[in-house]
C-alpha cells in the first residue's frame, strides 16, 4: 500500500465510520472503556500543548495553524485563550463538526478559521504550527516530507505528537492491540523520537521541549522545536 492509499483510506474513515467513532470520543457522551482511555489520553496530550503555550504569556499575540484539527479539540480551547487560529483537516465532517462546536462556543466568531485540506495542501504563515496525533497515519518517508512542509510554515514554532517506535509498542501493533476495535480501518505508523527530531533539526528546529502521555491505549510523544 503506498502513501496515496494510506491517504485515501484516512480520508474515506474519518468521513464514514471513523468520524462516528471518534467524535464519540472527542466528546463528552458515554463511550466504552477503551475509547474513554484514549479520550484522557488525547486530553492530557492537549492540556499539555495550553499548558506549553500560556507558559509563555502571549497567546493573543499568536497566529497559529492546527494541522489536522479533527473536531477542534485544540482549536476550540486555543480560541478561547485569545490565540488567531487556522484549523484544517483531511476529513469534511470532522471539519464539519468543529465548526459546529466552535459556533456553539463563539456565536458568530470567525475565529478559528476553518479548511478542508490535507497537510500537503496548507499554505501561509504563522507563529506556531500544531500537528497532534496525525503522524500516526504517515509512514517515516511520507512523514519527513509533511513535516518538512509544515516547518516552511511555521515562523517560530512546532508542536508535533506521534505514537513512539519503541519495542513494547511495536510488540503491541504486530499483535494487533494499539487501537483495538472493530471501527479500525487506518494504518497506523510508529516512528523513533531521533528521525522526527533529525527532521526538524534538518529544517533549522532546535527542541525545547518534550512530553510523553501514557494511558493503557494511547501512547503519544510529543516534541516542541522553536528557530
Amino acid at each position: 500500500m503506498n502513501a496515496a492509499d494510506d491517504k485515501t483510506i484516512v480520508r474515506e474513515y474519518f468521513n464514514s465510520t471513523g468520524f462516528d467513532r471518534w467524535k464519540r470520543i472527542y466528546g463528552d457522551g458515554e463511550v466504552n472503556k477503551v475509547q474513554l482511555d484514549i479520550r484522557t489520553g488525547h486530553q492530557q496530550t492537549v492540556d499539555t500543548v495550553i499548558g506549553w503555550l500560556k507558559d509563555d504569556n502571549n497567546l493573543s499575540q499568536l497566529s497559529i495553524c492546527d494541522a489536522g484539527c479533527g473536531v477542534g479539540s485544540l482549536s476550540i480551547p486555543l480560541v478561547e485563550e485569545g490565540a488567531k487560529v487556522y484549523a484544517s483537516d483531511i476529513s469534511a465532517k470532522m471539519v464539519s463538526e468543529a465548526q459546529d462546536r466552535a459556533v456553539a462556543a463563539f456565536k458568530n466568531s470567525v475565529n478559528p478559521t476553518f479548511a478542508v485540506k490535507d497537510l500537503e495542501s496548507l499554505s501561509g504563515d504563522y507563529h506556531t504550527v500544531i500537528c497532534l496525533d496525525v503522524l500516526i497515519h504517515y509512514p517515516q518517508d511520507k512523514a519527513d516530507e509533511m513535516i518538512s512542509h509544515l516547518c516552511s510554515l511555521a515562523e517560530t514554532r512546532m508542536i508535533l505528537s506521534f505514537a513512539p517506535k519503541t519495542f513494547f509498542l511495536s510488540i503491541l501493533k504486530k499483535i494487533g492491540s494499539f487501537f483495538p476495535g472493530p471501527s479500525k480501518a487506518t494504518r497506523a505508523y510508529l516512528h523513533r523520537e531521533a528521525d522526527v527530531v533529525k527532521i526538524l533539526e534538518k529544517n533549522g528546529f532546535q527542541i525545547q521541549r518534550k512530553a510523553m502521555t501514557r494511558t493503557r491505549f494511547y501512547f503519544s510523544s510529543l516534541l516542541e522545536a522553536t528557530r
